[in-house]
């Protein structure tokens, strides 16, 4: 027997072992402990998206103030314009600034 047939009959041998392993079903109690994981975490996004809905339903019907942002963008204040926008709205820092940006470019244009 030289050393390549028994390098071979080891990986031979590893690959009926993985394969074995492979086809071998999971244990119920590690389903059973990640579908658990998986509810909680569910769970925790619903409660979230329960406390969200009534936070937003109290602010949800105010107006945005556009004359005050409008007053900053005249005055040149761009970044204080962003950041009442982005307060306002609760948008994120590049809707804002490209709302802002348009914003300005309408106002030169009056």
């Amino acid at each position: 027997m030289t050393l390549h047939d028994i390098i071979l009959i080891a990986v031979m041998v590893l690959i009926a072992v993985l394969v074995q392993r492979w086809a071998e079903p999971k244990s119920s109690t590690q389903d059973e402990a990640r579908i658990a994981r998986l509810e909680r975490k569910v769970e925790m996004l619903l409660a979230q998206q329960r406390r969200g809905e009534a936070a937003n339903a109290s602010s949800y019907p105010q107006p945005v103030p556009m004359d005050e942002v409008r007053a900053l963008v005249r005055q040149g204040n761009t970044l204080g314009a962003i950041q009442l926008y982005r307060e306002v709205t609760g948008e994120g820092l590049k809707e804002s600034k490209d709302a802002v940006d348009a914003l300005a470019i309408t106002e030169r244009v009056r």
